[in-house]
């Protein structure tokens, strides 16, 4: 018998289980072989504090200083550089204005990133303070503190049966079976199955393929100084590294829950797209993966007890805000479980809450 069980090994899962397990007995269970399979371990992590809509930033903003203390700091200093076409000035200032960047001349742009493509770059926006996030470090972390607190950390074990009787929840998974007080579905892409196994009413999660190719670094370049690239109507992204250059088409397809893979013409077509504003051709590819990125309806996490079920919590629908939310939306959820307060205040609280959808 445990008090919580949660499902779900990724990001969601880890970060639950280090903030739950100090004040409660804790059992994590993952499908897979190993922690952060899927979306957790294909994400090329940022911290960017105006990502995402209202109550996204909010969550950003409440997960910094605990990002720049963990482990001695797992963000290190990146820049962002949104970039657009001649014929994209409107958009260009439409996308620069909510992410808080300004304008610089494409000259100072140049002496950020060599390669930009004399005319078809045409417009550039600078913010300092962006960040890369080590997402790898953190995921150890959490997972660390979770185990040295007592939680019990079981891999390779997928839940094949959930059941609510009188005595709790009864979880069937691998060739063992599990009883706790109280559920936590952070199972990523396969949230809503999860729920659906439980008898518990979906809420609408969707997940979305996003694509990755990894490329040598440009011209030879030492890229490592080079910040993140962002295309205007999200037409690629870029950022350096270990010592490549990573590319993404920006895709955002829907799919069903399954072990992501990239697909060819999403890749050639992106990099396609990427060729246009650099003088660099792209001659070789590395290596690609894809990750599935699972949103709610309103694109805000799901935090908290299910309508129907007070036992059932729900921590879901990071999208991609998953790594740079984790400090505050993990923390949300124990306050939530174990009946303290939220410094994050009601509006933020509800405004997660799986009783808005």
């Amino acid at each position: 018998m445990t008090d919580i069980l949660i499902i779900g090994g990724g990001i969601a899962g880890l970060s639950a289980a280090a903030a739950l397990s100090g004040q409660a007995t804790v059992t994590l269970l993952e499908a897979e072989p190993s922690l952060g399979f899927h979306a957790s371990g294909r994400s090329a992590a940022m911290y960017l504090s105006e990502y995402g809509n209202g109550v996204v930033r909010v969550l950003n903003h409440a997960s910094k200083a605990e990002l720049d203390r963990i482990d001695g700091g797992v963000l290190k200093k990146r820049g962002m550089l949104l970039l657009a076409r001649p014929h994209e000035r409107q958009d260009f200032l439409d996308e620069m204005r909510p992410f808080e960047m300004h304008e610089i001349s494409m000259v100072e742009a140049r002496g950020l990133v060599p390669i930009l493509h004399p005319e078809n770059a045409a417009f550039a926006a600078f913010r300092e303070d962006v960040y890369d996030l080590d997402a790898d470090r953190l995921l150890q972390y959490y997972t660390k503190t979770a185990r040295r607190n007592g939680a019990d950390i079981v891999t390779g074990s997928k839940v094949t049966g959930i059941s609510k009787t009188s005595k709790g929840w009864e979880i069937l998974a691998g060739q063992a079976s599990y009883c706790a007080d109280i559920l936590v579905n952070a199972s990523g892409a396969w949230v809503d199955k999860t729920a659906r196994m439980a008898g518990i009413s979906p809420l609408g999660f969707q997940p979305y393929r996003r694509s990755m190719a990894r490329i040598p670094a440009p011209g030879g370049h030492d890229v490592s100084a080079w910040p993140f690239l962002d295309a205007a109507n999200e037409r690629w992204y870029g950022k350096p590294d270990a010592g490549s250059w990573i590319v993404s088409p920006f895709d955002e397809h829907p799919m069903d829950p399954h072990d992501a893979w990239a697909d060819d013409m999403v890749l050639a077509e992106g990099l396609e797209r990427y060729s246009e504003m650099v003088t660099e051709p792209v001659t070789r590819l590395q290596s690609s993966w894809a990750g599935l990125r699972t949103f709610a309806p309103d694109r805000s996490l799901v935090v908290g007890s299910d309508v129907a079920e007070q036992s059932f919590y729900w921590l879901a629908g990071q999208g991609g805000y998953g790594f740079q939310t984790a400090p505050a939306a993990s923390k949300l959820l124990a306050d939530l479980i174990l009946g303290r307060a939220s410094e994050l205040g009601a509006d933020v609280v509800e405004a997660l809450s799986p009783q808005r959808l």
